[in-house]
């Protein structure tokens, strides 16, 4: 096809795709797993469906680009929202842990750990000062492994799969004291919606800690009481973080409202139902019932987040294939015949 035949309206679309548009999957997947976590089955399969009909095209892509255009593959692999299909990954595989699909959380599991080197480190060269929210999505695709680790160690009673696993634990948090520094700490006002990566990120700290420590709640020998308890405080902390960073980025989001829809709403969604789904899975393996009443009610806002992002998200779609379309007509009007 010569580079002067019009595409498709649709292809036209899917090429304007950002690097980051993996987030719509995190934030799809991480509510069903906490819909799941309350017992909301129904729903929690339906957005499972919906975060699995997101990521096989995404998925597709990456592998296209990787292998047929492996300078454009390049260039965006250095983008920091490239980490988002190592997270999406990881998330999709914790919820099919939770299903009982083993098998198919390890081969998520395996992919995610193949990745995640190598972009990582192409990502992290290119770190500079006063970064947008996503210079924490370092940390978050690092605990995301850590997550599903845990959570696969859990089902499966692998005793090396969670020691493994406190490997990327501890290394997300050292990623995120990182990131911390190079965080501008001005897009809390003018960020678009990937300031909320700050907080997701302590979200899914916490969340790694909880599996960590559910894992050892199933009756294998993993670590000693001393460590058990430190594991124990520091996701506690963790959590703590999180709703902090939470309170401070809702108070942000009322003082400098920003209405209009952005793709990088997305990143909202995602630390939304994180935060929720922490709040829920440390409230059951700590032992603190009183905290499971506002995880429910987090992961509500956080349904309702995901809808108003969708929402927009599909008002944009469609506005973006007309614009298409239209340009499309245009040029084959006035092309010669």
């Amino acid at each position: 096809m010569s580079s002067g035949t019009p595409r498709s309206p649709l292809r036209a679309w899917w090429a304007q795709r950002p690097p980051a548009a993996g987030a719509a999957v995190m934030a799809t997947g991480i509510v069903s797993v906490a819909l799941h976590l309350t017992g909301r089955e129904a729903l929690s399969r339906i957005s499972l469906v919906l975060a699995c009909a997101a990521w096989l095209p995404l998925a597709a892509n990456f592998g296209y680009l990787l292998l047929a255009e492996r300078a454009r593959w390049m260039k965006r692999a250095g983008t920091p929202g490239a980490l988002t299909a190592v997270a999406a990954t990881t998330v999709l595989g914790t919820r099919f842990s939770l299903l009982g699909w083993s098998l198919l959380a390890a081969v998520l599991l395996a992919l995610a750990a193949l990745l995640w080197p190598w972009l990582l480190v192409l990502v992290v060269r290119r770190w500079g000062r006063r970064m947008p929210g996503t210079v924490f999505l370092g940390c978050v695709a690092t605990e995301g492994l850590a997550v599903l680790g845990a959570t696969l160690a859990a089902a499966t009673s692998t005793a090396w799969l969670a020691h493994a696993a406190l490997v990327p634990f501890w290394l997300g948090i050292v990623l995120y004291l990182i990131a911390l520094f190079r965080f501008d700490l001005r897009q809390v006002a003018r960020g678009a919606g990937d300031h909320w990566v700050a907080g997701g990120a302590l979200a899914i700290s916490a969340l790694a800690g909880a599996k960590l420590l559910a894992a050892a709640g199933t009756g294998m020998y993993l670590w000693n009481a001393d460590d058990n308890a430190v594991l124990h405080d520091l996701t506690v902390f963790l959590l703590a973080l999180d709703l902090a960073w939470y309170a401070v980025l809702v108070a942000a989001e009322i003082v400098w409202p920003r209405v209009r829809y952005d793709a990088r709403r997305w990143s909202t969604a995602f630390p939304l139902g994180m935060t929720a789904a922490a709040t829920l899975s440390v409230a059951a393996v700590v032992g603190v019932p009183w905290l499971d009443g506002p995880g429910r009610a987090l992961l509500w806002i956080a349904v309702a987040g995901w809808l108003a992002v969708a929402a927009g998200a599909v008002v944009r779609a469609r506005a973006t294939l007309r614009s298409a379309g239209a340009g499309t007509g245009a040029v084959r009007s006035t092309a010669p015949r």
